[in-house]
């Protein structure tokens, strides 16, 4: 079997980064055809393209991605034997994860618990809109989406929806009067509090709670971030309606505490993954661990 020709692979990394065959060419000083040539010849020990061409841009295919993922730490690995002798370099596989910028920070920080502080493991985390989530992961910039519902079945999606949690949703304060009142009805009735933008699943969840329980709840706040939830309970704006795990170091601390569960009110969360002919491992790894995960 011949060797990889690593002439071969640092060109190719050269236009992915660059995403436009003339402008490499340019930088590197080489004709487009002797590039291209260059391209065509991995491809074929490869046995895979690497490039789609849509107008005049270069976009990765699936392998073009795994190629440019493992040729940045063939390279970086190099550049770092060059910069010093007393540290090898570790090989590294990258996990990249997005999540809904509202999302629980201690619910991401349990899902990426099985990978956290391996060192062969490199995680990219980032987060955005469920919009700017998908086309992340249909460009194949992204492994995983969590978010807290499934997209929008369309003919042909090629998204599959794990659920990994679906957690009960309580009433929680901070320690004071709201601990003596004798029942849910009576908290939800007589103090402020702390919901979830109407969109929600757990907003109308609560609705309809509200409803058959007959009551009309004072609305301190209407949040959409699950962060400003934890701190406007700690400010002792109103009591929240949220997921325990959201503020598990405040009731751990005893900064807060849940008074009461809502019955019928729980959060789900999800992973959302793309099919893919070449899968990365470590979102099978994050998948395989939670031991519940199903598809929607």
């Amino acid at each position: 079997m011949s060797e990889m020709n690593y002439h071969h692979l640092r060109y190719f990394r050269a236009v992915a980064h660059d995403g436009n065959l003339t402008r490499t060419a340019e930088r590197l000083n080489l004709s487009q055809s002797a590039l291209s040539i260059q391209i065509k010849q991995l491809e074929e020990r490869l046995g895979h393209a690497l490039f789609e061409r849509r107008g005049r841009q270069l976009l990765l295919t699936e392998a073009g991605r795994i190629a440019l993922d493992h040729a940045d730490r063939i390279f970086a690995t190099g550049e770092e034997l060059l910069e010093t002798l007393r540290h090898t370099g570790t090989a590294r596989r990258a996990i990249r994860i997005g999540a809904l910028a509202t999302l629980s920070r201690n619910f991401q920080l349990e899902f990426l618990r099985p990978v956290i502080g391996r060192q062969d493991v490199e995680i990219i985390l980032s987060s955005g809109s469920m919009s700017e989530l998908l086309d992340g992961l249909q460009s194949l910039n992204l492994d995983i989406v969590l978010m807290t519902q499934t997209p929008l079945a369309e003919a042909g999606t090629p998204f599959v929806s794990h659920l990994i949690s679906a957690q009960a949703v309580s009433l929680v304060g901070r320690p004071g009067p709201a601990e003596s009142e004798t029942g849910l009805a009576e908290r939800l009735s007589r103090y402020p509090l702390i919901l979830p933008v109407g969109e929600s699943s757990v907003r109308q969840k609560f609705e309809s709670l509200a409803e058959r329980l007959d009551i009309v709840p004072q609305i301190a706040a209407e949040v959409e971030d699950m962060a400003m939830m934890r701190l406007l309970a700690r400010e002792g704006v109103g009591l929240a309606v949220l997921p325990p795990i959201v503020v598990k170091g405040e009731l751990e601390q005893g900064l807060l505490i849940e008074l009461d569960n809502l019955p019928g009110v729980e959060e789900t969360f999800y992973a959302v993954t793309i099919r893919r002919r070449f899968p990365n491992p470590l979102a099978r790894l994050l998948l395989s661990h939670l031991g519940e995960a199903e598809q929607a």
